[in-house]
C-alpha cells in the first residue's frame, strides 16, 4: 500500500473544517594526485585550480531569481471561479523560511444549498525554485528532477482510483496534469486534478479538487482538469511577471495580458516600465 503523501494529508485538513452535517549531491572536487609536477616544475593545484573554476562557471545561472507570493498567483476572478463561496478571498499563506525559494498558498470553499446538497471545492498551489549549486546542478536540472517528483507523487496517492495521467499542453516549459478519484464514503466522491509545470528553474505544483456533499453531484472532471491548467498557466504567467526587470523582489504582480500569452518567455533583458505592486 502506498503511503498516504502530503497532498492526502492537506486535502483532509481542508475537508474537516466543513460542518459534519454537511461533510465532513554528488560533491565534485578536483583531489588529483596531490603532488603532481609540470613541465615548468610548478604543483599542478594552480591547474587543478582553474579547473574547478570552470566547471562552476559551467553551471549555467538560475533563470528566476524570485517567486511571486503565492496567495497573488492567482487573480481574484480565478479564485472565484473555482472555489464558490471561498471562505477567504486572500487565501492561506503557507509557512517559509525562504519566500524566494518556496511559497504556498490554499482557499476552500462550501456551496452550501441545504436539503438540496452543497459543494465543496479546495484549491492549492505551491512555488518551488532552484539555484545553481556546484553540488547539486545546475538550477534548471534541479528543477526537472523536482518535477518528475511531484508528478511521480501525485500519481501514487494512497486511495486513489481511475489515475490518469498526460501532458498538459502550453503550460510552461513541461507540464503533467494527474487526475483521479477519491470515495471517502459519507464524506462523498471527491475529484482530484494536480497540474504540475516547470518553467525554466521554478515548479508549479496546483492541487484542485471537489465534492458534491448531502447528495449533491459530483462535480464533472473534465471541466475541473480544464479549470486546473488554466490556473496553472496563470501562476506561470505570475512567475515571469516577477522576475521582470525592474520588479520589486518582495513584490507579487498579478499575470499581465501579455505574460499570460506567453507563459514560458524568459525574463526580459529591456526594462519594463511596469512594477509589481
Amino acid at each position: 500500500m502506498h503511503r498516504k503523501g502530503p497532498r492526502f494529508t492537506r486535502i483532509l485538513a481542508a475537508c474537516a473544517v466543513v460542518p459534519v452535517v454537511l461533510t465532513a549531491a554528488a560533491c565534485s572536487s578536483d583531489s588529483g594526485d596531490g603532488g603532481g609536477k609540470s613541465d615548468s616544475g610548478s604543483n599542478s593545484s594552480a591547474s587543478q585550480g582553474g579547473e574547478g573554476k570552470d566547471k562552476a562557471a559551467s553551471l549555467a545561472a538560475a533563470a528566476y531569481k524570485q517567486l511571486p507570493a503565492a496567495c497573488d498567483a492567482l487573480t481574484a476572478k480565478t479564485i472565484a471561479a473555482l472555489v464558490p463561496k471561498v471562505d477567504d478571498k486572500s487565501g492561506k499563506t503557507g509557512k517559509s523560511a525562504d519566500v524566494s525559494a518556496r511559497s504556498s498558498c490554499s482557499w476552500k470553499g462550501l456551496d452550501n444549498n441545504g436539503v438540496d446538497g452543497s459543494q465543496f471545492r479546495w484549491l492549492s498551489i505551491s512555488l518551488m525554485r532552484f539555484d545553481s549549486e556546484q553540488a547539486l546542478g545546475s538550477a534548471e536540472a534541479r528543477a526537472k528532477d523536482y518535477f518528475k517528483k511531484q508528478v511521480a507523487e501525485a500519481s501514487s496517492e494512497d486511495g486513489a482510483k481511475n489515475v490518469k495521467s498526460a501532458p498538459a499542453a502550453g503550460v510552461g516549459d513541461e507540464a503533467t496534469t494527474v487526475r483521479y478519484d477519491l470515495d471517502k464514503g459519507k464524506l462523498g466522491d471527491y475529484k482530484q486534478q494536480t497540474v504540475v509545470t516547470r518553467i525554466e528553474n521554478v515548479v508549479v505544483t496546483l492541487d484542485f479538487n471537489g465534492a458534491g456533499l448531502a447528495g449533491e453531484k459530483a462535480p464533472k472532471a473534465d471541466e475541473m482538469v480544464k479549470d486546473a491548467e488554466k490556473a496553472a498557466k496563470e501562476a506561470v504567467a505570475a512567475v515571469t511577471a516577477a522576475n521582470k526587470e525592474g520588479a520589486s523582489p518582495d513584490a507579487s504582480a498579478k499575470p499581465s495580458t501579455e505574460a499570460s500569452q506567453k507563459p514560458s518567455q524568459k525574463p526580459s533583458t529591456k526594462p519594463s516600465a511596469t512594477t509589481k505592486s
